[in-house]
């Protein structure tokens, strides 16, 4: 596993100087919010610094089955602009820095609409390839609260189905849950029984990782719901803000041995925790088919497009 290429981890101690950037620019894309860097600091092995005028993230692709290829997110500006010049210095400050630890230079998760904000710093000297795996979903919160019309209907008939069927109760998570939140979470990645070495392996270190969020909750402002059936956790959600219209659904678990608890999990933390916004964002598919087919089943209203940038 790759390690940390530059010389600041993500903490709790720096969250106010990572939300400036962070919430400087309106990025749109889930993986730009703190509590995202937090939830996966140790499993990307994030870390920061900070090159002139902006602060850069440097990231390890560990979801990947090769493992370990280093990356950059695109340069993050705290005034809610973009000066050419010195992004360009930037850019280049933090590509001589990847090298000098052996590193090829790559910028990844890039949101479209700052193609051409890095273009103007480097005109003709850039290339841009979309990256469809990890485009973000989005929806309309309203729709995934009210599941209107033909196209949830599926959905719709699915929730009906748990309210009528099962007595639950939907609950904030709290840190003192951690200890219940983790049984669920290891009776959830048993049921699944996988064979893949690589898949195994990335349970694993989201399992390690769902340990420091659950303790961590209200340091980092997660927003959490849980459902309980007969008093014992079966379905979890959890999210952050991202900018002041979306929340993010980072983790959502469910147990499918209830039909239709995977709905009611989703349309209860929209109507208790994501009323307040006018979009979700449930993030990207990772090109795996199951879970592109489940995404789009919740009718995206658009797709926040990323981009893989490279210096010619």
């Amino acid at each position: 596993m790759a390690s940390y290429l530059f010389e600041n981890r993500v903490t709790l101690e720096n969250r106010p100087l990572l939300e400036k950037y962070l919430q400087g620019f309106d990025y749109k894309t889930s993986g730009l919010s703190f509590s995202s860097l937090f939830m996966w600091r140790n499993i990307n092995r994030f870390s920061w610094q900070i090159f002139g005028d902006y602060l850069c993230i440097a990231a390890a692709d560990n979801l990947e089955p090769e493992m370990g290829a280093s990356f950059m997110f695109p340069p993050l500006t705290k005034t809610g602009t973009y000066d050419p010049a010195e992004l360009r210095k930037t850019i280049l400050a933090a590509k001589a820095y990847f090298e000098s630890k052996g590193e090829p230079f790559i910028m990844m998760l890039v949101p479209f609409h700052m193609n051409e904000i890095l273009s103007k710093a480097m005109p003709g000297e850039l290339t841009f390839e979309a990256d469809r795996p990890n485009f973000d979903y989005v929806y309309n919160t309203e729709d995934l609260i009210s599941l209107r019309g033909r196209d949830f209907h599926a959905k719709r008939n699915h929730l009906n189905y748990f309210l009528k069927n099962y007595t639950y109760e939907y609950t904030e998570m709290t840190t003192d849950m951690a200890p219940e939140a983790m049984r669920f979470i290891r009776e959830f990645n048993e049921r699944k029984n996988l064979s893949d070495p690589h898949e195994r392996e990335l349970l694993e270190m989201e399992e390690e990782a769902m340990k420091d969020v659950f303790v961590n909750l209200d340091a980092v402002g997660y927003l959490t719901g849980v459902i309980l059936i007969d008093g014992k956790m079966q379905a979890l959600s959890i999210g952050g803000q991202l900018g002041t219209k979306t929340v993010t659904v980072h983790v959502e678990k469910a147990n499918i041995e209830y039909r239709g608890l995977y709905q009611a999990i989703n349309n209860e933390f929209c109507k208790h925790m994501a009323a307040h916004v006018k979009r979700i964002n449930r993030e990207e598919d990772m090109g795996i088919p199951g879970l592109r087919k489940a995404k789009l089943s919740y009718n995206p209203v658009k797709l926040i497009e990323k981009y893989t940038v490279r210096i010619k």
